[in-house]
């Protein structure tokens, strides 16, 4: 434990951050694995409006400094494409009912 009086606010300070950070990685995982879920169960647009809030959630991770930034653009990048491959695996089977 530290002696002077500064560096125990740092440490009282750094405690009330530290749990804040820790709630924002839960939630980004927890928006990860909601997209992930949805992917899973083919649905595209709860896929896509899951994907916003994950990638929403990142970004303020991002901002502040929680994660580092090519952290989330990664994996924002990795998410957004196994969404996409999601619309077009959708896409291509309707269009062979269609047909």
């Amino acid at each position: 434990m530290a002696n002077i009086k500064s560096s125990k606010k740092r440490a009282r300070q750094m405690l009330g951050k530290r749990q804040k950070n820790l709630a924002r990685r839960t939630a980004i995982k927890t928006a990860v694995k909601k997209v992930m879920e949805a992917i899973k169960s083919q649905d595209h647009a709860a896929s896509l409006e899951l994907l916003r809030n994950a990638e929403a959630q990142m970004a303020r991770a991002k901002g502040k400094r929680v994660l580092h930034a090519n952290t989330v653009s990664r994996k924002v990048s990795r998410l957004a494409k196994k969404v996409a491959a999601l619309n077009k695996a959708t896409k291509a089977t309707q269009e062979t009912k269609k047909a």
